[in-house]
């Protein structure tokens, strides 16, 4: 047992002295690319989504100098046919490539680092097979397997780590990737050497034009993470187990951690957050800012194509068109505000819907931390108006429609720099954005199905406050009356009222073209049921 060749299941047991979310389908996954020309994987998800901790439960299941059995029992995979064909059955060599970058004397000396400790650790344990002047990983594994007939599986965590830490050193990023290729090039002796690879990171595999630099590896992530979804983060029948289990608020739950959905899986949530939340007794902001997302202010705030004006939009509720295509997976190479939003997508700061082709803010949690991104000039409109946000809402709670109304035409004004004024949209995310502070207290639900048709928007108050549930509706050159009206001829209170008793009816309207002239005016009804 090494560090780097067979390092045992020490990891995976330390996992599993905590609160543990099964996840050991993802083995099975593994297990039915071995030996087949799909048998290079590589997985990509954000910091905090589990991917050392996937890793090391790989290591665990095939390493052959351990006996894991007693880990795994009662486990998903215990269940599936591979188990047993598979298990403690294989050299493993596992590469950390941010231990590599820590301790190498120089980040450019990480590549040379990598291959002569694992050739080390090979020439120790097959003295016979690894000659002494090796310093050739792909050649030393090559040597091995052809010798013995052994073959490697090998597991790189962390494989972007050289892209993000050394990210204008091309040199040494071309001297990885060509690492990487004499592993993983394809043919015979990839053939003979590799069983099977996995790779994780944040970062998908570095492009070069439209083409990944390691072709043979099926990718799967933030983007398109297929069969895969759900192992991105934890699903929602387990965040319900957990919920149940460790008498957890769901609901609160959902609302700061959930918003990442894909086609094969709708309810994703950040599982570092939901197991600190679940650990500590108290849901809250567990997102740690990291000092990639603190390079990527400056890209913000220079409004590079737009992009200040596509998160004022994602702050305001909405959902911004997005072109993944052109991004290069990496930190450096941004030539359009859709490189910029790729990459959040990844970080996980974004959410993405693969069919609409669009990004949002995925929750609560990832909303304070753009939050914490659009003080300054470039945003002190809608700073200012975050900030009038609970003073808005306790007018509102008190029946102060003539403040509400005089707040909402402010809100619309400040935020006309980025929105088109006169479109349906642009009213909704100046009402998101005015009552910015109310998702404290509320959940907030924009066209929520009730009565005979949809509510523009339903404020449903939390467990822990006393505050009344709340129905906002919009209207464009007529009046506040008849958006009240609406509500009521549409029944959208009723389901409201029989679950939440107090509720507030509020009916705005904006005149585009007010008495002939070009004013802006805003109206407001508020009718306490």
């Amino acid at each position: 047992m090494g560090i780097y060749l067979n390092p045992g299941n020490d990891g995976f047991q330390t996992i599993l002295n905590e609160i543990y979310v099964d996840k050991t389908g993802l083995i099975e996954f593994v297990n039915s690319t071995i030996n087949t020309p799909r048998k290079l994987t590589c997985f990509s998800r954000p910091r905090r989504f589990g991917k050392s901790f996937a890793a090391k439960m790989l290591c665990a299941y095939y390493d052959k100098s351990c006996d894991s059995r007693s880990l795994f029992e009662g486990l998903e995979i215990s269940k599936k046919g591979s188990f047993e064909k598979h298990l403690n059955k294989y050299d493993v060599i596992y590469l950390d490539i941010t231990r590599f970058i820590s301790t190498a004397e120089s980040i450019q000396s990480v590549v040379s680092d990598i291959q002569n400790k694992v050739i080390r650790e090979l020439r120790e344990a097959y003295t016979a097979c690894v000659e002494e002047q090796e310093a050739v990983l792909a050649d030393a594994l090559f040597s091995v397997s052809d010798k013995t007939g052994n073959k490697f599986i090998v597991i790189i965590d962390e494989c972007d780590a050289i892209f993000r830490e050394a990210k204008n050193d091309k040199e040494l990023q071309k001297e990885y990737i060509q690492f990487l290729r004499g592993l993983f090039k394809g043919g015979p002796a990839t053939d003979k050497t590799i069983a099977a690879a996995y790779m994780t990171g944040i970062l998908p595999i570095k492009k070069y034009g439209t083409e990944s630099a390691l072709t043979d590896f099926k990718e799967y992530s933030m983007i398109t993470p297929k069969r895969l979804a759900e192992y991105i983060g934890f699903t929602e029948n387990e965040v319900k187990a957990l919920c149940d289990e460790h008498q957890m608020d769901f609901d609160e739950m959902q609302s700061w951690y959930d918003g990442y959905s894909f086609s094969r899986m709708k309810h994703v949530y950040s599982p570092n957050s939901v197991m600190n939340a679940v650990q500590e007794e108290e849901i809250q902001n567990y997102w740690t800012q990291t000092e990639t997302f603190e390079s990527l202010k400056k890209y913000i705030e220079i409004n590079k194509d737009g992009l200040k004006d596509a998160i004022v939009l994602m702050l305001g509720g909405q959902r911004v068109k997005v072109n993944v295509s052109t991004f290069q997976n990496d930190i450096t190479s941004f030539d359009t505000k859709d490189d910029v939003l790729t990459l959040l997508i990844h970080l996980g700061y974004l959410a993405y819907d693969q069919k609409q082709k669009e990004v949002y803010i995925p929750n609560q949690e990832v909303t304070e931390a753009f939050e914490a991104c659009i003080n300054g000039k470039k945003y002190m409109r809608v700073e200012q108006a975050i900030n009038n946000a609970e003073r808005l809402l306790d007018a509102t709670l008190r029946g102060d429609a003539d403040t509400v109304a005089q707040a909402l035409e402010a809100v619309h004004e400040e935020c006309s720099s980025v929105l088109t004024y006169n479109d349906e949209n642009s009213l909704a995310c100046a009402i998101y954005i005015a009552y910015y502070t109310a998702k404290n207290y509320y959940k907030i639900i924009r066209e929520l199905p009730a009565g005979k048709g949809f509510a523009d928007y339903a404020f449903i108050p939390g467990s822990d406050t006393d505050k009344p549930a709340m129905i906002i509706e919009l209207k464009y050159d007529k009046d506040a009356d008849t958006a009240i009206r609406q509500i009521h001829e549409n029944r959208y209170a009723g389901d409201l009222k029989e679950y939440f008793g107090n509720l507030l009816l509020v009916g705005i309207n904006y005149d585009k073209d007010a008495k002939g002239t070009k004013a802006k005016r805003h109206s407001c009804l508020i009718e306490k049921v």
